[in-house]
């Protein structure tokens, strides 16, 4: 019945694994999930309960994105079972039925196996992400000090003005200021980094996978074509499938151009308008600039005739 799930026991690095070397195996992979709704909530409970409460928000967050990524991590493996059953129902069908359906299911279980190669780009966003939430949780503590002073002194001048601690707390309190504000700008600037690297992590693994989706969907739907789906009478027999080499070849094609792409060869680029606001906005602000020079030289005149 020429059944089979690959063409290739072993498969070659794809072209974007060479231009990017795939990510370890994310951490959060188990073998026991898919029972983790109460986990997933007392998860997001404690990380918004516990920790500095300058990084409560954000360790909030990445506990929800690890919940997100064993949600696809269940997908996937649905999605590889899903393929074998589908495998399995076609095979006892006409020949056609059965050979479409079985590289269906080639082309479905790879989604599972692209979608699995997702979470451990995936989590390369969310490392990315907790190395922000561990600068907050350090800054904290200088934040702390910096109040917990700043009190001290509110309440010696309310309750002793003359307190020789006063002076001895401003100068603490100066240096509390100035090394709250190192750590504040290393938040800052450490922000600002990894927020940027996090979700060019994301969005590339998006990119990749919506991709290679649509370039799945098209080799799919080449195989229905396969398939004939003329009505036949009762009785009628139909001509005989010889569609084995045309649906061999397709998924040679498709696993072809799934190890060939690339970032650089992604089809859908974005386009910006940005430059046509900034071309809109031009003759808006030479108006501007204009009218202030003419607003300057009637102030001008005013001075010279008050002379």
């Amino acid at each position: 019945m020429h059944r089979t799930y690959s063409l290739r026991s072993q498969k070659a690095p794809t072209a974007a694994q060479l231009q990017s070397p795939p990510p370890p195996t994310s951490t959060t992979k188990s073998k026991f999930f898919g029972k983790s709704g109460i986990a997933s909530t007392f998860r997001k409970t404690v990380a918004g309960s516990t920790g500095p409460e300058l990084s409560r928000k954000l360790a909030q967050y990445i506990k929800i994105e690890k919940n997100v990524m064993r949600a696809i991590e269940l997908t996937a493996r649905e999605r590889r079972d899903v393929a074998k059953h589908l495998s399995a129902w076609g095979e006892d069908n006409d020949d056609d039925v059965s050979d479409v359906t079985d590289k269906l299911g080639v082309l479905i279980y790879e989604i599972g196996e692209l979608e699995d190669q997702y979470i451990d780009k995936y989590d390369q966003y969310r490392i990315t992400l907790k190395t922000i939430r561990n600068i907050e949780a350090s800054v904290q503590p200088s934040r702390d000090r910096k109040q917990k002073i700043t009190d001290e002194i509110a309440h010696l001048k309310y309750k002793d003005p003359q307190s020789p601690k006063i002076p001895v707390l401003e100068q603490e309190l100066v240096r509390a200021e100035a090394e709250s504000l190192v750590a504040e700008a290393q938040l800052s600037n450490i922000t600002r980094e990894k927020l940027k690297a996090a979700y060019n992590y994301q969005f590339d693994a998006t990119r990749e996978l919506a991709e290679k989706y649509a370039l799945i969907a098209g080799y799919g739907k080449a195989l229905l074509e396969l398939l004939d789906d003329s009505a036949v009478t009762p009785g009628e027999t139909r001509p005989a499938y010889d569609g084995y080499e045309a649906s061999k070849q397709i998924i040679i094609d498709a696993e072809n151009a799934l190890a060939a792409w690339t970032l650089d060869s992604a089809a859908v680029k974005p386009t910006l308008s940005l430059h046509q606001d900034y071309e809109d906005e031009e003759p808006v602000e030479g108006e501007a600039v204009a009218d202030a020079e003419e607003q300057w030289a009637e102030h001008d005149d005013v001075v010279e005739e008050a002379k």
